[in-house]
């Protein structure tokens, strides 16, 4: 953000800015109010460009709530949602919060924790969460080992469910870039939100998009990222997870080949595997998935 102060009142200004800053209780909301003037008056001019190109507002379960803060005139908030630390961004002069909503929120308000990093003073903040219905889905695998598990196996699903819980919830300090890529051009035979049925039995609502390619099509990364976990799990088959930053985390599953390793910095748009059919899979695809705080988000959003 550019800060444009006239030379004679620039003292002024500056006095009046700092006393608001350290000022015991001035929630954000309440300094904005108190700029409102300044900035109408013409004694600030912001610059109206945006850092990120940010997803589109779809406030529904498995969507995502843009929701502005503070001017960035001030330190930069620290958020949470869920006890989840939020995506924090800035954006034509303001802070805003990037909120991954998971598939199974109520609709109706729901809270944020905003903390002022430079006088540790919280507020609370809301927003609403719409009301949204997926469709459903009904698959058919003959492997029926993937379907009702065995006990050996269910240890397995236990382990690999805590190491995908904490994969998703990664948070660095590395600022997103939410231009996001598709992986590959294929069909969407598995849309997200799906609420599914595999051979009769009902199971969790599908977290991802499946693009339909055949077997050795290259993946590509969506955005700029560090690879923090490539591996073979039960369900997800050959996988690899990959941190874009501040918790935006992607996810490709069911390659044949994986052609990244763990700690890797990627470009957007590099290859990082092919298109297979392992783990729990009718046939070849990429299951594609992208998390906000640890949320399963549409990843049509993006784009």
């Amino acid at each position: 953000m550019k800060i444009q102060i006239p030379l004679f009142l620039s003292a002024d200004l500056s006095a009046l800015l700092s006393t608001l800053t350290h000022h015991p209780y001035h929630p954000y909301h309440r300094l904005q109010a108190l700029l409102i003037p300044l900035l109408l008056g013409g004694l600030l001019s912001l610059s109206s460009h945006s850092v990120h190109a940010l997803p589109k507002h779809n406030p529904v379960p498995g969507g995502i709530c843009i929701l502005p803060l503070a001017p960035t005139i001030m330190p930069k908030p620290q958020v949470s949602f869920a006890g989840k630390r939020i995506t924090t961004v800035e954006d034509n002069g303001e802070w805003k919060a990037v909120i991954g909503i998971p598939l199974d929120t109520d609709s109706g308000q729901q809270q944020l924790t905003v903390r002022n990093p430079a006088t540790q003073q919280i507020i609370q903040r809301s927003f609403m969460v719409k009301k949204k219905q997926y469709r459903t889905q009904r698959l058919t695998i003959k492997d029926q080992s993937r379907v009702n598990p065995s006990g050996a196996h269910l240890q397995r699903i236990l382990r690999e469910k805590q190491l995908k819980t904490q994969l998703r919830q990664t948070f660095s300090q590395t600022l997103p870039n939410f231009n996001i890529i598709r992986p590959l051009k294929g069909r969407d035979t598995g849309r997200f939100g799906l609420k599914r049925f595999i051979n009769g039995q009902p199971r969790n609502p599908h977290s991802g998009m499946d693009l339909a390619a055949p077997i050795g099509t290259a993946i590509h990364t969506v955005s700029a990222g560090k690879v923090i976990y490539t591996g073979r799990l039960f369900f997800s088959g050959n996988v690899v997870y990959i941190d874009h930053g501040e918790g935006l985390i992607s996810m490709y599953a069911h390659l044949n080949k994986i052609h990244v390793r763990q700690g890797q910095a990627l470009a957007q748009g590099e290859v990082l595997g092919t298109v297979g059919k392992t783990g729990r899979a009718t046939g070849p695809h990429l299951h594609w998935a992208m998390y906000l705080n640890g949320a399963a988000v549409n990843p049509t959003l993006f784009f």
